[in-house]
């Protein structure tokens, strides 16, 4: 627009526009009295623009750096929504509560610091920042369980706070179940839940947020909070992932709640990002027949299933499709001090239909990688 046209406009509207040639081109503008919504150049433009009409603007398109539309979301942000509709497809409610806690429930899992307390608190039970998101969900789950719902199964994806600085700040995928499994049903005998059902749960919030869920190992190292037997700390390496395991009766008496309470808690920025860009990799669809075998190996009671697991997965990783843990045994028939783990073994050809020779290579590959890691023997 010609500072002519802007001039015009701005003097309708009752501003004194000065000589545009005495400020170097630019217009000298005093509001009226009563406009004093006006302020700076920004309302002088708008006032400008409003009068002239908006659709007079000429389209501009913006550049674009590539023809590949970008996503309206980074991976890490990503992640947070792919934890959440896992966790609700595993028939986990969602549940949104405070970021703030009591500094009774906060001390209870580690919190409670009196840099994290509150100076001007919305009320007197909640004067701390959460060092967790399990004390909102074991409340709601006590609210639940007064007013008759103790069967719970709930989760929240949000932040807890560590110490005051931004670092301190994390996002969490937390969940617990409480009660039973199902439906009190006599065609139904699941029972109470367990540490294998949060287990289950956060490892499946964690491969929903693309971590390599066969590389992750488990310790018998949970915080305070958790039972110290029936509990664990989800790993990548040195990385800490997660805890999984039944509240400790000590936090639920704390709590005034009945147990048991299986819980997780997984810690989704610290899931590396993906190489590549890519979460997942390419279906692949077989039209071959795929093959399964069972093998059961007597090893040490003490020893994780995990370490057999793993090394079962790292023989021929394009082959296999499938490993898992079915049978677990001690007792009659085996030496003292010792166990037996039956896992199922689906081999999944690619290229052509699997011979019984080269399924009988692989097996004997298989069994000298586990009794090489495990110590253990094949069992008869």
């Amino acid at each position: 627009m010609s500072s002519d046209e802007s001039r015009a406009i701005l003097e309708t509207l009752g501003c004194t526009v000065g000589d545009a040639a005495a400020h170097d081109g630019a217009l000298s503008v005093v509001p009226p009295s009563w406009r004093s919504d006006i302020e700076g150049e920004a309302d002088l433009v708008e006032e400008v623009l409003r009068v002239k009409g908006y659709d007079e603007i000429p389209p501009e398109p913006l550049p674009r750096d590539t023809v590949i539309s970008r996503p309206a979301i980074d991976a890490r942000r990503r992640r947070l929504e792919l934890a959440r509709r896992t966790l609700t497809e595993r028939g986990l409610t969602e549940a949104v509560t405070f970021s703030f806690v009591s500094s009774a429930a906060a001390a209870q899992f580690g919190g409670g610091t009196q840099e994290m307390r509150l100076d001007n608190p919305i009320s007197a039970d909640l004067d701390a920042m959460r060092p967790s998101v399990l004390p909102g969900l074991v409340e709601a789950a006590v609210r639940n369980a007064a007013r008759g719902f103790p069967d719970v199964a709930l989760f929240e994806v949000g932040p807890l706070y560590r110490d005051a600085t931004p670092e301190g700040q994390a996002n969490v995928a937390a969940g617990l179940r409480a009660g039973r499994k199902g439906a009190r049903d006599w065609r139904d005998r699941t029972g109470e839940v367990e540490l294998f059902d949060a287990k289950a749960d956060a490892l499946a919030a964690l491969a929903a947020a693309g971590a390599p869920v066969d590389n992750i190992q488990t310790s018998a190292e949970p915080p305070p909070w958790f039972h110290p037997g029936r509990a664990g700390t989800l790993r990548l390496g040195p990385t800490v992932l997660g805890y999984f395991g039944e509240m400790h009766p000590d936090v639920l008496d704390a709590f005034d709640a009945k147990g048991p309470i299986a819980a997780f808690e997984v810690f989704l920025d610290a899931v590396p990002l993906p190489r590549g860009g890519r979460a997942r990799p390419l279906l692949r669809v077989s039209v071959f027949q795929p093959v399964e075998r069972d093998f059961a190996f007597v090893v040490d009671r003490d020893l994780p299933a995990e370490t057999l697991l793993r090394a079962a997965r790292s023989i021929d990783r394009r082959l296999v499709s499938d490993i898992r843990l079915f049978d677990v045994y001690e007792g009659k028939g085996l030496p003292d001090g010792k166990k037996s783990l039956a896992i199922a073994v689906t081999l999944q050809p690619q290229d052509a239909t699997l011979t019984e020779a080269e399924i009988e290579a692989f097996s004997t590959r298989l069994v000298a990688a586990v009794e090489k890691a495990t110590g253990g023997t094949l069992r008869g």
